[in-house]
Formats: C-alpha cells, sequence, structure tokens
C-alpha cells in the first residue's frame, strides 16, 4: 500500500557526541514529538545502534512505522556518500557504521543521512536565519564544530558527501592536537570538549576572555569560508556558541570584519540560528523530505 502524503511527516534522527534525538516533523517543519537520551559512552557499535533503535520506537504507532513518508538522519562525520556507513569523530563505537541499513532494515523506510551540521544548514535556510538567502554557511559549535555550505541555493556536497567541515580549517599554527589527526583545527580549539580540556571546567563555566577566545577563533575560521566561497551570512548554533551569547558573537563578528576585507567579502555577518534545539530534528526531516 502507497504511504498517504496528504499530510506527510518525516521521522527525524539526530546523533551527536553528546545526545541522541528522535522525533516527529511535518511536511511545514513543525516537530511535533520529540524523545531524547544521553549518547552511550560505549565501545560496542551494535549496543549504541541498539539504544538508538529503543528510541526511534518511541515514535512508532503500535511498532510500525508506515505513517511516515520518510527517515531522515543528521549524524556527526565524516561519512560515506549517502551516508552509507558513519564514522563520527565524537563517536568511537561507529567506525564504518552502516548506520544507513540497519535504519533501513529496522524501520523500513527510505532512510537518508547527511552531516548533522550539513543538516542544520538545511534547517536554517528552511525556516530559520537564512530564510531566503541563496549563499550562506550554517554552524554548530557545541561538543563539536561543523557545518554545512549552501552556495547558489544548493546544499553543498563534495566528492565523499563532508563538504562544509569548517570544524578542520586550522586556524592556530600548531595548536592543540586534533581528533582527526592535524592540529590547530577550529574544533580543537573552540568546541565544547576543547574549551574543558583547556580550561579544566565545563564550557558552560567559562569565563569571558574564554568566550571571546572562542568567537574570535569562530570569527576567523568563517572569514576564510566568506573570502573563498562569496558568501555573506553564517548562522551558529549549539549550546557553546548561543550559551556564550552576545559577547561570542560580537568577538565573532569583529574578526570577520578585521579578515575579510576584500570587496564582495565586505559586511558578511554572523548570527544566532534561529531554530534553537529544535533545528537538528528540523533539518533531519529536510535531509529526509529533498531526498
Amino acid at each position: 500500500m502507497e504511504k498517504s502524503t496528504e499530510f506527510a511527516e518525516a521521522l527525524s534522527i539526530d546523533i551527536g557526541g553528546t545526545k541522541l534525538a528522535v522525533g516527529r516533523v511535518s511536511e511545514k517543519g513543525e516537530l511535533l514529538e520529540r524523545h531524547q537520551c544521553p549518547t552511550p559512552q560505549t565501545a560496542d557499535g551494535d549496543e549504541l545502534f541498539n539504544v538508538l533503535s529503543d528510541l526511534v520506537q518511541k515514535c512508532s504507532s503500535n511498532g510500525s512505522f508506515a505513517h511516515f513518508q520518510v527517515c531522515g538522519v543528521g549524524s556527526g562525520g565524516p561519512m560515506t556518500p549517502n551516508g552509507e556507513t558513519v564514522s563520527p569523530l565524537n563517536i568511537a563505537a561507529w567506525r564504518d557504521f552502516p548506520l544507513r541499513s540497519k535504519l533501513a532494515e529496522f524501520t523500513g523506510l527510505h532512510v537518508a543521512i547527511d552531516n548533522d551540521a550539513k543538516a542544520l544548514a538545511l534547517a536554517e535556510g528552511w525556516l530559520g536565519a537564512a530564510q531566503g538567502e541563496d549563499n550562506y554557511i550554517g554552524m554548530v559549535v557545541s561538543t563539536g564544530v561543523g557545518g554545512g555550505i549552501v552556495v547558489d541555493g544548493r546544499l553543498l556536497h563534495g566528492a565523499g558527501a563532508n563538504a562544509g567541515h569548517i570544524g578542520h580549517i586550522q586556524v592556530i599554527g600548531d595548536g592543540r592536537e586534533c581528533v582527526c589527526g592535524s592540529r590547530g583545527c577550529l574544533e580543537a580549539e573552540a568546541s565544547g570538549t576543547a574549551i574543558a580540556a583547556i580550561t579544566g571546567r565545563p564550557a558552560a563555566e567559562a569565563d569571558d576572555d574564554m568566550r571571546r577566545r572562542t568567537g574570535m577563533l569562530v570569527g576567523r575560521a568563517v572569514a576564510s569560508t566568506v573570502n573563498l566561497l562569496d558568501i555573506r551570512l553564517a548562522t551558529v548554533a549549539g549550546s557553546v556558541a548561543l550559551g556564550f551569547g552576545e559577547i561570542f558573537f560580537e568577538a565573532a563578528q569583529a574578526e570577520i570584519d578585521r579578515l575579510s576585507t576584500i570587496v564582495y567579502a565586505r559586511g558578511a555577518s554572523i548570527v544566532p540560528a534561529l531554530l534553537g534545539d529544535s533545528a537538528p530534528l528540523i533539518g533531519a526531516a529536510a535531509v529526509g523530505f529533498r531526498s
């Protein structure tokens, strides 16, 4: 039997190093239901998937997922094209994990997977701070740092579907070692994980100097992106960026203004994402609906 699309919904899944979240999202972008739990700290990939599947089951109807049109997933990367396998840097249990096929088998749905920050960029372009914009970057500064880039109205994917990973732009020469294997990456210097390692305290307890430093480094990475791709807007979500607030965004904007001085890049702006903690699930739904 064909699924009715009169009131289409996506089964939406967000996978991060801190939490797992699932929900129901309408074709208008309304988050209708949400469930979440901490990401298990385990080295067993199947154990982690079992926790995720138990969470997904909460969105079923008497064990069935037939009321959904599609399953959309935003996951930390890197990943192979179409999310056939995922290897989130902040989830050690999953290396080349066959997430798409396992979710398809569990739900019986068409499953579409993309990077979680790319999904968030879609959400902000659909209903958020980048609505109506054809050229922008959507970012997450949280446990890790990621991004998704839209140019000429198209989300960039790249050869392996990992385009936009601004967290691995180098912002400090020979800086801190990054989980990717390089040094001085934005993620190694400005993520919640990095801030905790540098200060010895949770990122939420960072002082004003650290908040300014974090904003400045994010602005430095955005300026490089603006100069390279001729985009004029960065929207930023995530617990670090939004939690640090005005002091973070002022420092980021000042660094963009200092470094983006070529004529076409002048006036580029960085703003808070508008969709708050609903953005990851709305973005995952956008991944699904676009597929």
